[in-house]
């Protein structure tokens, strides 16, 4: 008697094309890796990346309380170190911010290990986040540090914090967003430095750092009003000392339109793969 078999064959499983996501619409993953990697970069170094420029922002505020401030009076009704001391903060924040980005992408381009970043599962969008993720923890915790000095040493309470904390965010999402334009853009070293020099510098002490934009003639004027990171500064004085130059509410529209701009170029970049694959 022929004996009939009771197995039963198992469904087929559905094959996955080569390149095929398996993630669905975010690779979260992938996205918390590479946030962490970024992160933990610039932690693992923190004497360089945090506490220097801690640092830098406090001998700035004492050479100019000393070099000016005795005899320079009140800048918007306060006196001129607390007047200093926001855009010293806020333009501390930017330039580590901007630091953090270019150096991981350029330094990867330069030792060849950038494939490290492009072939894992990660779309260009994922990348983004990843490497602004860096920038904004650096940049928050660079402003919380500088913060509490003024806190401790100045004696100056933000008038509202949760305004100047918006602002110092968005202040890392743009100049982080431009250092991976940058980092993408350049090739080497100088190349970076030159960008750093001839750009980023000049955006942050022409943007009422040091003064008001309203002691400037009208042509001067008009082109810091032109200069987004003249409402970063702007906004983050408002959330300390109450005060500003400009509608913070404008503000916030320039510089979240700047952030979600220079975000969509680096995206762009990012995932085309412009001067990161071969």
């Amino acid at each position: 008697m022929a004996q009939h078999s009771t197995e039963q064959t198992a469904p087929a499983t559905p094959a996955i094309a080569l390149g095929e996501r398996r993630f669905g619409r975010m690779n979260w993953l992938g996205l918390r890796t590479l946030a962490r990697r970024e992160i933990t970069r610039f932690l693992v170094v923190w004497t360089q990346t945090l506490m220097a420029p801690m640092v830098t922002a406090a001998l700035f505020l004492m050479i100019f309380n000393i070099a000016i401030g005795p005899g320079r009076g009140d800048v918007m009704g306060v006196p001129f170190i607390e007047f200093l001391a926001p855009g010293i903060m806020m333009m501390t924040v930017i330039q580590n911010a901007f630091a953090n980005t270019s150096s991981s992408i350029v330094i990867t381009k330069v030792q060849g290990n950038i494939v490290d970043t492009l072939m894992p599962p990660l779309s260009g969008f994922e990348i983004l986040l990843g490497y602004l993720a860096g920038a904004v923890a650096r940049g928050v915790l660079v402003a919380l540090g500088i913060g509490t000095g003024l806190m401790l040493v100045l004696g100056v309470v933000p008038e509202h914090p949760l305004v100047a904390l918006l602002f110092v965010v968005l202040g890392a999402l743009f100049l982080g967003g431009l250092g991976i334009v940058a980092g993408v853009f350049a090739e080497k070293f100088d190349q970076m430095a030159a960008i750093t020099n001839f750009i980023v510098t000049p955006l942050a002490f022409l943007s009422g750092t040091f003064y008001s934009v309203e002691a400037l003639p009208p042509v001067l004027r008009l082109l810091s009003h032109l200069n987004p990171v003249f409402y970063l500064i702007d906004g983050v004085r408002f959330g300390v000392i109450g005060t500003s130059d400009s509608s913070p509410l404008l503000g916030l529209l320039v510089c979240s339109l700047s952030s979600v701009a220079i975000g969509t170029l680096a995206w762009l970049m990012l995932r085309s793969g412009y001067r990161l694959k071969s």
